[in-house]
């Protein structure tokens, strides 16, 4: 076990150097020069205003985009090794500090909405599996279908108006931290949860299902069966337990994609996380920020890809770690 986990821990060193490269050799190659956007606010060419040569020379040599690319990378990888990723340049904090502040929202989030899927997507296709061909089965694949299909920021959208027009509900809008204002805070945060939890509960569900009908097949659940188990120790100790593996596997998958930033549900209720972060970026080619948030989400991905492939030696005793 130990060995296994030192082995993955040792991919992590080319993983996150192929990720840095990709980061921030992409993030260069974009249109939109930094300077300039400082300068004349975006307006680069044909903008509102103008702006002096020498000045804008001497911005690039502060920025310092006026070196090459190479040597602008081995910097900034150099840096980052020792945990400073530089300042932004939108709001001149350091990014640790931007970071630090909006993680925790985007954390909330993600936990917020698996918790919100699994509690209702695996009872939901445990219950569908069991049940085929019946009523509740053909309800279920409705209801998946639906909002597998269904954008999320359309859901929120709906959702939002159906609050403010039905309910006259309005959030407010400044969050708090939960641990100084809990209810306010999961009063903002339980609906944009709801959004991204319908969307993960639908997909769990139909691969929860699917998972049990082939797991229900199997030869050691008949022998239960055949020895005089309840149904419920069938479904619930011999079942669901060896089902449950490709149901973690996507789960940990959501989880992780989750911190990255979910740019339209941020952006759509107006919160102040890693996506809006994001987007707000990209806006103002703030390139430091944009490559520390292509590159810390990577690391949380494989972060829990790793506590999921740990987790499966619990769930299932004929997973080995050599």
């Amino acid at each position: 076990m130990h060995a296994y986990i030192l082995k993955r821990l040792l991919l992590f060193i080319p993983t996150l150097f192929i990720v840095s490269v990709v980061a921030f050799f992409v993030v260069n190659i974009l249109p939109g020069d930094p300077a300039l956007f400082l300068l004349v606010g975006g307006a680069e060419q044909g903008g509102e205003g103008g702006f002096d040569p020498v000045q804008y020379e001497k911005l690039r040599a502060q920025l310092g985009t006026d070196r090459p690319v190479v040597v602008q990378y081995a910097d900034w990888s150099w840096s980052a090794l020792r945990g400073d990723f530089g300042k932004s340049l939108q709001t001149k904090n350091p990014v640790t500090a931007e970071m630090k502040r909006r993680f925790p929202v985007s954390v909330q989030l993600a936990v917020m909405a698996i918790i919100l899927s699994m509690t209702v997507a695996v009872p939901l296709g445990v219950w569908s599996a069991v049940k085929q061909d019946s009523a509740v089965d053909y309800s279920t694949k409705v209801f998946t279908i639906l909002f597998v299909a269904a954008p999320t920021f359309w859901v929120a959208l709906l959702l939002q108006v159906g609050l403010v027009k039905f309910a006259g509900w309005l959030p407010p809008l400044l969050l708090p931290n939960l641990w100084d204002d809990p209810l306010t805070n999961l009063e903002i945060l339980i609906f944009p949860a709801v959004v991204l939890g319908l969307h993960d509960t639908a997909f769990i569900a139909r691969l929860t299902r699917s998972s049990m009908l082939e797991v229900l097949r199997e030869d050691y659940v008949r022998t239960a069966r055949a020895k005089g188990l309840v149904e419920l120790a069938v479904i619930g100790r011999h079942s669901l337990k060896n089902a449950f593996l490709p149901v973690l596997t996507v789960s940990g998958w959501r989880f992780a994609s989750l911190l990255g930033g979910i740019v339209i549900i941020e952006t759509v209720f107006n919160l102040p996380g890693m996506g809006q972060l994001l987007l707000n970026s990209l806006t103002f080619r703030d390139l430091p920020v944009i490559q520390s948030l292509i590159l810390l989400p990577a690391l949380a991905v494989m972060m829990v890809n790793l506590l999921v492939d740990l987790l499966y030696g619990f769930l299932d005793p004929r997973v080995r770690f050599a």
